[in-house]
């Protein structure tokens, strides 16, 4: 007889190891960089907003693993769900039947978007985006695809090819034939789609690097502009789907606008099963899946697994029981206003926006001539440096988890767990404020790391 599997056993023996087998068997740079700016801890368990190191401390997510963790870390009605399903032994993906727990999904989000019709269940928010392209090209019969600069809507190469930041494209060449237009410009997007040639426009209501939101009137102006071309509006929800805005859909912001695909993903997971989907109008699937020999057309392997699915479920079943698109627009509200009545106490916070718990702040250069001096260093050496500053002693001084919104970016981007509330908004605050009084102090430990990323910065050039 084989040994029997002690997956706690395992941890018990090796969970020390973490990054040393990163480092030998995994990306060889994140173990690197995660000790470069001294995040290199090792946390043991989490609940809700809060995680514990192997000291016992406990630590504020603010980052909620990019937007998957919307409800928290081990939401109890999720888990339950979960070990619900896995007890009931259910003949899963056996590829030729119609199990119900995919459809009661479907009919979940759809009641939340009553202008589309069908869903497609993928594994993740790339996909997602990969099928609403897929979808959008066999619908309209047209090539290509517009997209936003800096937008991102994943990494596989269909989403690459529409994500708007070079960063990430370098390398992987060469691409789909996709166009870039600046957010919020209606006339770049009228002149491309004069063309004939453009099956779609993909958008995310806010935009995850830098946090910049579209202009009031912009989507509905652009759906006008798309369906008088027959092309299609696509709504990229992956992170401010759910909730995140304050709303479950970000582009329910603005009257009218009813984008004919939406893809969603991270917080519908709760966190635990990889899920993604890809809302629709029934004329688009039926393009797809237009005869019985194109039923199997576009599927996913593991898509619709009932693990996924039991998690989707409760996910939204919690969201309509505690009211948490609610709670994120009121504590996402408190949030907002309490950092924006920041900015003019200090110099180098310029602007705090977002909606809902999706906040970004930003930083820029001060007026004052000995921290002007000090930021011009960090600016020379790499910009995004003041940003990863903050950042930094956040986790280590005041136990609170945030990162920097992108490559090169002076912003920090807040997108907590949405069922954070009063307590965690005060507890933020106060370590930011204490955090930006030493930066404006004009010397102190802060500054000391910032020569320290100064170096690694020029060394890595």
């Amino acid at each position: 007889m084989s040994k029997k599997f002690d997956l706690a056993a395992l941890l018990a023996e090796r969970g020390t190891e973490g990054y040393e087998l990163h480092a030998r068997h995994l990306n060889p740079q994140l173990p690197r960089m995660l000790q470069t700016i001294g995040f290199d801890n090792t946390y043991e368990r989490a609940e809700g907003a809060y995680f514990w190191d192997t000291e016992d401390n406990d630590y504020l997510d603010m980052l909620a693993g990019f937007g998957v963790m919307g409800l928290g870390r081990h939401h109890p009605v999720v888990r339950k769900a979960l070990h619900d399903v896995l007890d009931a032994e259910l003949a899963d993906l056996t590829r030729f039947d119609c199990p119900p727990l995919p459809g009661l999904l479907a009919e979940r989000l759809l009641a939340h978007s009553p202008h589309l019709d069908r869903a497609f269940f993928s594994n993740s928010g790339t996909e997602a985006v990969e099928t609403a392209l897929k979808f959008a090209r066999c619908a309209t019969g047209r090539p290509r695809v517009l997209y936003c600069s800096h937008a991102f809507h994943g990494l596989t190469t269909g989403s690459l090819s529409v994500n708007g930041e070079s960063c990430f494209r370098d390398g992987f060449d060469p691409l789909l034939p996709d166009t870039a237009i600046e957010l919020g410009d209606l006339d770049a997007l009228e002149r491309e789609l004069k063309r004939g040639d453009v099956a779609a426009f993909i958008v995310e209501p806010v935009q995850g690097k830098g946090v910049h939101e579209t202009p009031p009137g912009f989507l509905r102006a652009a759906q006008d502009l798309l369906h008088r071309h027959k092309a299609l509006l696509i709504a990229d929800e992956v992170q401010t789907g759910l909730g995140r805005t304050g709303a479950f859909y970000g582009y329910q912001h603005e009257d009218g606008v009813e984008p004919d695909l939406v893809c969603v993903a991270k917080a519908l997971s709760g966190g635990y099963v990889p899920v993604g989907a890809t809302l629709g109008k029934d004329w688009i699937f039926r393009r797809v899946y237009s005869s019985l020999d194109r039923t199997l057309i576009h599927s996913a392997s593991f898509g619709s697994n009932a693990q996924a699915m039991a998690a989707g479920l409760a996910v939204l079943s919690v969201m309509d029981d505690e009211e948490i698109v609610a709670n994120a627009r009121r504590t996402g509200e408190q949030l907002k206003s309490r950092l924006a009545a920041l900015v003019d106490r200090y110099e180098m916070l310029h602007e705090v926006r977002g909606r809902g718990l999706m906040i970004g702040i930003e930083f820029g250069r001060p007026s004052s001539l000995g921290l002007r001096g000090r930021w011009t260093m960090l600016q020379a050496a790499r910009k995004g440096l003041f940003a990863q500053m903050v950042v930094v002693p956040l986790l280590q001084r005041h136990r609170i988890l945030t990162q920097v919104s992108g490559d090169r970016l002076e912003v920090i981007k807040l997108i907590p767990p949405l069922i954070i509330g009063e307590r965690e908004v005060d507890r933020f605050v106060a370590a930011f404020t204490t955090v930006m009084d030493e930066a404006h102090s004009g010397g102190g430990l802060m500054w000391d790391f910032g020569k320290t990323l100064v170096k690694q910065a020029v060394a890595n050039r």
